[in-house]
């Protein structure tokens, strides 16, 4: 499978924690639609992963509310027609079915599949549609398979204020709060808008399901060794027909270690210790990163750098 590889030019796809997307703002920034779904190396890897968890976890990776079929079909044509147009060494359209490499093949008439549930298995992305109700905007149907640490099951329904209720600085009566929905209020069909969030965990799976701080162990010396930056990529794009909003989440995982290979190591370093050390206790805490941070700087400060 031929496969365009997103990447920048310094090794990693994408480097919020280099100080240019500090923690906890929304930083949204506007979207290229040539960068809204991010296809590289591991796209098979991704699919399969999906099926796997899919098959493990059950209802905790799809849900739907009723009346949002229109909104899950109309984000499903939007995703075929961009994936046709931009990537077409990859994915082609032979009537009902979406050919993905030479591995691969999707119906997209599937009866028993939902169209979200369809559209999440052509792409490397999760998928959350969100609806604007009598009470803002709601969670409405999500295929959820590489959550960072929270469930579907706790989120699904809810406003987008109480989705965001456990982040530091974005729960119910906060300014961030009342800014979120005005940004999903006054968001354009034909401005898309993208930001990144970042963390630290001890190991590079997709899958970091709900847990509380204090049910992670504490971080060791082995562990902040071995641990791996997680990068979300996250767009938001209205739909024309139905008003909805479709959020994209993108996943991207590197190993700590790895930032010693690049061209401006020692810079990027810096920054990396800058962003830790600016997070304040309840910040560490949501990141799970209380018990964590002084070991994960002491590491970042033993990384060989090549001369």
């Amino acid at each position: 499978m031929t496969v365009e590889v997103k990447m920048s030019a310094n090794g990693f796809a994408h480097t919020p924690w280099d100080g240019s997307d500090p923690a906890f703002r929304i930083g949204l920034k506007p979207l290229d639609l040539a960068d809204w779904l991010e296809v590289d190396a591991e796209l098979e890897f991704y699919l399969a992963e999906k099926e796997r968890i899919a098959a493990t976890h059950g209802d905790g990776v799809f849900r739907a509310e009723p009346g949002s079929e229109d909104a899950q079909a109309e984000a499903l044509e939007l995703i075929v027609d961009h994936l046709q147009r931009r990537y077409p060494a990859i994915y082609s359209r032979m009537g009902t079915e979406m050919r993905i490499g030479d591995r691969r093949v999707v119906r997209l008439d599937e009866r028993d599949r939902p169209p979200l549930g369809l559209a999440a298995r052509l792409v490397q992305e999760d998928l959350v549609l969100m609806r604007r109700g009598k009470d803002g905007w709601r969670l409405s149907a999500t295929s959820l398979c590489f959550p960072s640490s929270w469930s579907l099951q706790a989120k699904f329904g809810k406003r987008l204020d109480e989705i965001h209720g456990p982040v530091p600085g974005f729960g119910p009566g906060t300014r961030n709060a009342a800014l979120m929905a005005r940004i999903f209020d006054n968001l354009a069909m034909d401005r898309p808008a993208h930001r990144l969030n970042w963390s630290i965990y001890e190991d590079g799976a997709l899958y970091h399901g709900e847990r509380t701080s204090d049910a992670r162990a504490p971080w060791t010396v082995e562990t902040a060794a071995s641990a791996f930056l997680r990068i979300e990529y996250q767009t938001l794009r209205r739909l024309p027909k139905s008003g909805a909003v479709l959020f994209t989440i993108r996943i991207h995982r590197d190993p700590l270690a790895a930032i010693a290979a690049l061209p401006d190591a020692r810079r990027m370093i810096g920054a990396l210790i800058a962003s830790l050390e600016c997070l304040n206790a309840e910040q560490l805490a949501y990141k799970g990163l209380h018990s964590g941070r002084d070991l994960l700087i002491e590491h970042l400060q033993s990384l060989p750098i090549p001369a």
